[in-house]
């Protein structure tokens, strides 16, 4: 079952594919939910059922021509407006990245190490990553020392777990049954 979040993503996924921008719509996207989390006032100027449509539309409108950003993105936010959905920007942002990296074939990974990746390392893996899962791989990478060695990546719900300290709780929980 798809939520209300997830229809207002979908239509801005298929607006997005078929205007051949899709990475331009989603970087202006996540620039706006970043100006938008940001400033209280404005969460709340959209928020509020007291200020008429027409003013939230002619003050979206400034924004998006401020940033540079598309009419793509503006009409965007004026059906949210129209719908009264502004209050589920993040959460339809959020929705709209999933939902575009899938259409195009990339899988978001999550991948953590013991130790900084250098850039040899980082192509490698994503290309190991691509040949497991046959999407294109878009990582995201931090540093955990307390993996002793080795590194954890999860890919939606897989999690890949090469990592020393996992090699160790399996080899101590063996030992205890032996």
């Amino acid at each position: 079952m798809r939520t209300v979040a997830g229809e207002y993503a979908g239509a801005l996924a298929d607006v997005a594919l078929a205007s051949g921008r899709a990475e331009v719509l989603r970087q202006e996207v996540r620039s706006f939910v970043e100006l938008a989390a940001g400033s209280a006032d404005l969460r709340n100027f959209l928020d509020s059922p007291a200020i008429p449509r027409e003013t939230k539309q002619e003050l979206l409108g400034k924004l998006v021509k401020q940033m540079g950003a598309s009419n793509e993105l503006r009409n965007f936010l004026f059906v949210l407006v129209d719908h009264h959905r502004t209050g589920m920007l993040a959460e339809i942002a959020r929705e709209f990245e999933s939902t575009l990296l899938e259409r195009l074939g990339v899988a978001e990974a999550s991948i953590t190490s013991a130790r900084e990746l250098s850039g040899a390392q980082k192509q490698k893996l994503a290309g190991t990553l691509e040949s497991l899962t046959g999407k294109k791989i878009e990582a995201r990478y931090t540093v955990d020392a307390t993996l002793v060695g080795g590194l954890v990546a999860r890919i939606g719900s897989t999690v890949y777990d090469g990592s020393v300290r996992a090699q160790l709780e399996k080899l101590a929980a063996r030992l205890a049954r032996e």
